[in-house]
């Protein structure tokens, strides 16, 4: 059997293995260097904020953010059902409770509406709302604009979650990233760019920002020896991997471009078959494509999201359910929720498939084929 295709490895080229050889020769391979802070002053103009903080992970990213919108032990933050687990576990961190509310049955974003009532649900049982967590689902925008002003209405800090998300914009041309006292990025090894791990915070608070690069370097005091006055972190990203991140950058169009392209051919595919959609709405522009997802009806199309993930499984093509809902996660069982079973539809009948810019044609041609046998048997 060929190599089995992956939904979005890395895709590094050798613009990345010459900024890389020139920080190894620098010296800076320390965590942190000259490409560090030109990594985050780049990211900064990118997503346009004034500052910029390189971490080890998104996570850190969540987890400093939260600390800098002063979420305390105790405290309520409220999350959308439908996201990675790290946007829960970094309320964790915190001490606070994470929230679930459920979202959007378009793309998977945080359901404002929703988010309103379950601010008004905590405060009537006496629970203090520390934060509002978004999260750009997949690489499309939330309505952050909606979730500010529903903040500002209720005095309660926005934290933006966009790790999914660089690269794209929402309906005014806002990037991701620049909503909120803050928002996180993420640089794993398969988001749109990567930096094997890391990940940034990035805010137009100043102060913010300078307390979360403190923290990250174990909150040591400016003094020649080592002084601490509060708990820090080892979350600051290294000078090696920011030389990386920032070849990725000056690539990150022409990635999200090779991305759209095969997205476009997803749709293509799929234009014809009845019962199914591509999950995250019809404008393709102001998504970073990061990863294609299409929602099977099954009581339309003849079969359900795990009919064709078994078929491509068989075939050597990764696929997986879009994520579970985190009121359903084991480890989430008794937290406090707000949900009407959307995210729950919709993890059971969506898939995502391969998306990486790092696919050629003849490697999404594979998929098409797989595909497409597929549909050809449920005839």
């Amino acid at each position: 059997m060929s190599d089995r295709i992956l939904m979005s490895p890395p895709h590094v080229s050798e613009l990345e293995e010459e900024y890389v050889l020139r920080a190894l020769r620098s010296g800076w391979v320390a965590p942190t260097g000259p490409e560090v802070t030109a990594f985050e002053d780049e990211m900064a103009k990118r997503v346009d904020v004034a500052h910029a903080v390189a971490l080890s992970s998104g996570t850190a990213a969540l987890h400093l953010g939260l600390l800098g919108l002063g979420v305390k032990a105790g405290d309520a933050v409220i999350v959308p059902t439908m996201t990675f687990v790290a946007s829960a576990n970094a309320v964790v961190y915190t001490g606070a409770e994470p929230c679930f509310v459920d979202v959007r049955q378009e793309d998977g974003n945080l359901d404002v509406d929703l988010m309103r009532e379950a601010i008004g649900l905590l405060r009537a049982q006496g629970r203090h709302v520390g934060a509002v967590m978004g999260v750009d689902l997949l690489g499309v925008c939330a309505d952050n604009r909606a979730i500010e002003q529903v903040c500002a209405d209720e005095s309660v800090p926005f934290l933006e979650d966009a790790a999914e998300a660089l690269g794209a914009t929402d309906s005014h041309g806002s990037p991701a990233g620049s909503f909120g006292q803050a928002a996180a990025l993420s640089f794993n090894g398969n988001k749109i760019m990567t930096t094997s791990g890391g990940g940034m915070l990035v805010s137009n608070d100043g102060d913010l920002a300078d307390r979360a690069r403190s923290l990250s370097t174990q909150a040591r005091e400016p003094v020649l020896h080592y002084e601490h006055t509060q708990i820090g972190y080892n979350y600051r990203l290294s000078n090696v991997l920011a030389a990386l991140g920032r070849a990725q950058l000056e690539r990150l169009d022409s990635m999200i471009t090779r991305r759209r392209s095969i997205r476009e051919t997803y749709r293509w595919l799929l234009s014809d078959v009845p019962g199914t959609r591509v999950f995250g709405g019809d404008d393709d522009r102001r998504q970073n494509c990061w990863l294609t997802s299409v929602v099977v009806d099954p009581h339309v199309a003849g079969f359900g999201a795990a009919d064709l993930a078994g078929h491509l499984n068989e075939a050597g093509i990764e696929s997986r359910p879009l994520w579970k809902p985190m009121h359903l996660q084991p480890v989430f069982t008794e937290t406090w929720r707000h949900v009407t079973g959307v995210a729950e539809g919709l993890f059971e009948r969506g898939l995502t498939l391969p998306s990486g810019s790092v696919h050629n044609d003849d490697t999404i041609g594979r998929v098409v084929d797989s595909i497409q046998t597929f549909l050809r048997s449920r005839a």
